[in-house]
């Protein structure tokens, strides 16, 4: 590689920094929009899953020639097992991501207390966890051949992509929201569960992508 490509690579701490803060607001603004739409704070089901989108767009335009923008444990994963990141890279992405996702969570704690449980994915009424596992699976799956598809680089997804994707996380709130919460993150959603003590649904979207 020429001298000054390498010179334009960014360092790891910067990469790992741009996953830590950009996994921090993937969590924060799901969490605590999901905590005023339940408390019936003003927040709509469409706002709801657009502020979703939204912040993925803006996220990808500001991280994705740092660190590629993953800010999602699930995607880091996609891009390891087509051999497009080194697993150790993805490990520690992983380390990050969920770090920036704990923060958020402990932030939200901060602000609403138990009622973090709120603002954490669970399935809706009347929808089983297998539903919910399902809805998932299917919801990721969408995600990332989203994501793979608007790629030009390995692992990066580029700001090329960025109004496709956020599109993609709103769309599948629109129509698995009810149904399992449309994670797709499983930091995002991890995070607020264990702080929010609903522990026995952890499983769903820890398998669920």
């Amino acid at each position: 590689m020429p001298a000054r490509e390498e010179a334009k690579k960014p360092p790891l701490s910067a990469k790992l920094a741009a996953e830590f803060i950009g996994t921090f607001f993937a969590t924060l603004v799901p969490t605590s929009v999901d905590i005023l739409y339940y408390t019936g704070h003003h927040v709509d089901w469409v706002s709801r899953w657009l502020a979703r989108g939204f912040i993925t767009v803006a996220l990808i335009y500001v991280f994705s020639e740092i660190s590629g923008a993953h800010i999602n444990p699930a995607i880091s994963l996609g891009f390891a097992l087509r051999r497009a990141m080194a697993w150790p890279l993805m490990l520690m992405y992983w380390l990050l991501q969920f770090a920036g996702a704990f923060t958020a969570a402990g932030l939200a704690y901060a602000l609403w207390g138990a009622q973090v449980a709120l603002g954490a994915s669970h399935p809706g009424p009347g929808f089983t966890p297998l539903e919910a596992v399902i809805a998932e699976i299917i919801v990721t799956f969408l995600l990332m051949t989203v994501i793979i598809g608007c790629a030009e680089q390995e692992a990066v997804v580029g700001k090329q992509s960025a109004l496709a994707v956020g599109l993609t996380v709103a769309t599948c709130g629109f129509f698995t929201g009810a149904i399992s919460g449309a994670s797709m993150n499983p930091a995002r959603s991890i995070a607020p569960q264990i702080l929010g003590g609903t522990y026995d649904i952890v499983w769903i979207y820890a398998t669920g992508r």
